[in-house]
């Protein structure tokens, strides 16, 4: 999301606009401080009380990785990311570069939200984990009843990862 922003912003800024490249670069800065702030803000009681209260993993659990959970969202969504890339691209014709700005602040907010979850994960030395049929209306959403846990600290592990005996 980020990196679209920024190239519609980056193309925004070649068309003068109805209000002209000062005027929409400093609406977009100022939007994109805004989007930021508000995307890495929203749902910040629901995460960190998922937590504060993580259960160790079962055997049973299906856990996914990061990455797998990501390409899967980017799939289901391609259309909406596309549809807001070409929003903000439209949106240059008033106030040039201001919608990609706002993209960009809606992804750095995300970035943001999953910086402050590894840092919880590094303190605590655990990894949180979500299953896959809770997840289907986001890591914190309604069907999310609690995060799943694995590493040192949940005793699957010993320091640095090793097997523990």
């Amino acid at each position: 999301m980020g990196w679209l922003g920024l190239l519609a912003a980056a193309l925004g800024v070649l068309l003068p606009g109805l209000t002209g490249r000062r005027i929409g670069l400093q609406a977009g800065a100022a939007l994109f401080l805004i989007t930021a702030a508000a995307v890495a803000l929203v749902r910040r009681r629901r995460f960190e009380h998922l937590s504060k209260t993580p259960v160790r993993a079962g055997r049973s659990d299906f856990l996914q990785d990061r990455a797998v959970t990501l390409r899967n969202w980017r799939r289901s969504h391609r259309w909406w990311l596309l549809a807001g890339f070409a929003a903000a691209l439209a949106s240059s014709l008033a106030l040039p570069a201001a919608g990609g700005l706002t993209l960009a602040g809606a992804g750095a907010g995300l970035w943001l939200k999953a910086v402050r979850l590894g840092r919880r994960e590094r303190s605590d030395d655990l990894l949180f984990w979500v299953r896959t049929d809770w997840i289907a209306r986001g890591p914190a959403g309604r069907p999310v009843k609690g995060y799943r846990c694995t590493g040192v600290l949940a005793g699957d592990a010993a320091p640095g990862g090793a097997r523990r005996r």
